[in-house]
């Protein structure tokens, strides 16, 4: 486990890499999930907890609209500890809390998933779906020649010809009369 030093004039030593830390590096290293203890540089005390309370003090201050904990919530956190037997909210807190991130990454997992690469790459591949469906719909062997035989506009006489491998011949004195109908 990694030890963080915290010295009188309040800077953190990180043992592990030589060198002076702050506040952001340790919330880096929570992020990374990278396990830490803090303690006092003179009496060895543990005082992860203070710095962990520290980062959060500083989150909720950085970014009003990412706060977490409400003016409210700090309250009734507040009275918990005034409780003649406390609530075992420390592990119902950690649980929620698990369960809560455990659910959110799964939920972007899926959600990954879904969208395989991005979303243009996903409306491309629809696109190219929905092509290929028409054009086998359009192309389809087995459809009787009577039912093509009788088209109903001149653009559909035109796409049967093509079909047929009879193209007009606008020379043709047949199709200039049948156009001229």
């Amino acid at each position: 486990m990694r030890v963080i030093r915290k010295y009188a004039n309040r800077r953190l030593y990180d043992t592990q890499q030589s060198r002076y830390v702050t506040l952001e590096d340790l919330r880096c290293l929570i992020i990374e999930e990278a396990p830490f203890r803090v303690e006092d540089a003179k009496s060895g005390e543990d005082l992860t907890r203070t710095i962990l309370l520290s980062i959060i003090i500083e989150q909720e201050q950085a970014d009003s609209e990412a706060e977490v904990f409400s003016n409210d919530l700090l309250a009734q956190l507040i009275r918990v500890y005034d409780m003649t037997s406390p609530l075992p909210l420390s592990r119902y807190l950690e649980q929620g809390t698990q369960l809560m991130l455990e659910q959110q990454k799964r939920l972007q997992s899926q959600w990954k998933q879904a969208m395989r690469n991005t979303p243009l790459e996903f409306m491309r591949e629809l696109a190219e779906e929905n092509m290929r469906f028409w054009q086998n719909t359009l192309n389809q062997p087995g459809q009787s020649d009577e039912a093509n035989d009788t088209p109903q506009t001149p653009e559909d006489s035109d796409i049967a010809a093509e079909q047929n491998g009879k193209a007009k011949n606008p020379n043709n004195k047949k199709d200039k009369q049948a156009k001229s109908d």
